[in-house]
This record gives structure tokens, sequence and C-alpha cells, in this order.
């Protein structure tokens, strides 16, 4: 394996919404991001993905919606942070949620960041951009 691949992130987007998901694959594509990118509909699914080893232990991160069924993106943060084995993992929520009360909360409960989902293709791809700089450059647990 090489050093770039050694920099390589396995990335769960957690989101119901289908545009979204595809607006996110599709930046993606057109920043050229290598990262391979699991995808799960809710917290509950994502916690079940997270937990069966589906996708690897090592260099992974989570993109979170917050407005979800089943579980929302808090009550999956919740049960995240209080998992021994999974409470270390980054996670950055990637929401229309502009509700402070959600900002605040996510922040309680040790999010990486709090990005409100872009209205463009064009401003999604310059937001997946920069995420994919800063990835480069953070040193995960």
């Amino acid at each position: 394996m090489t050093s770039t691949d050694d920099r390589l992130l396995n990335i769960l987007l957690v989101d119901d919404d289908e545009v979204d998901v595809m607006n996110v694959q599709r930046a993606f594509k057109k920043n050229n991001i290598a990262n391979p990118l699991f995808h799960a509909g809710d917290g509950v699914e994502a916690l079940e993905k997270l937990r069966g080893g589906e996708i690897p232990s090592d260099r992974r991160i989570v993109l979170l919606d917050l407005n979800m069924p089943k579980m929302n993106g808090i009550e999956f943060l919740r049960a995240l942070r209080d998992d021994p084995e999974l409470q270390a993992t980054p996670v950055v929520v990637l929401t229309t949620s502009n509700d402070e009360r959600d900002r605040i909360e996510a922040f309680r409960l040790n999010v990486a960041g709090y990005i409100l989902k872009p209205v463009t293709f064009t401003n999604f791809c310059e937001v997946m951009a920069a995420l994919n700089k800063y990835w480069a450059l953070v040193e995960l647990p």
C-alpha cells in the first residue's frame, strides 16, 4: 500500500434524502475524491453498518444528516458516543437544520463540524472539496 492509500478515509454518509446522496456522490466524482463512500439511510442502519464491520474500522468518518426517520442524527450521535467501540468516530454534520438547538446539541456530542447543506450543486462541490482538503490534513484517532 502506498502512502497516499494510507490517507484514504472510509466515509459513511448517513442521509435519507436520495437527491442529497446523489449530490454528494456527484461532488466526489467532480472533485476526484477517491475516499470510499458508504451510505446508510438512517441512524439505525448506520449503527448496524459501523458495528457489523461493513465499513473498515480504521480511518473512518461519518457525514451525518440530522433530519431522518427511525433514528435522527442527534439520536444517532448519542448512541455513537455511548458505544465504547464507536465513541471516538469523527462526525461532521451536513444538514439543512439551521436550528441553534441542533447545533448546540451536536457540538455537545463532540462533532468535528456542522455544515449547512448548500442549495446549489456548485456550492455542494465546493463544500466537498473543502472537506476533502481538511481530511487530507487532519490526524484522526
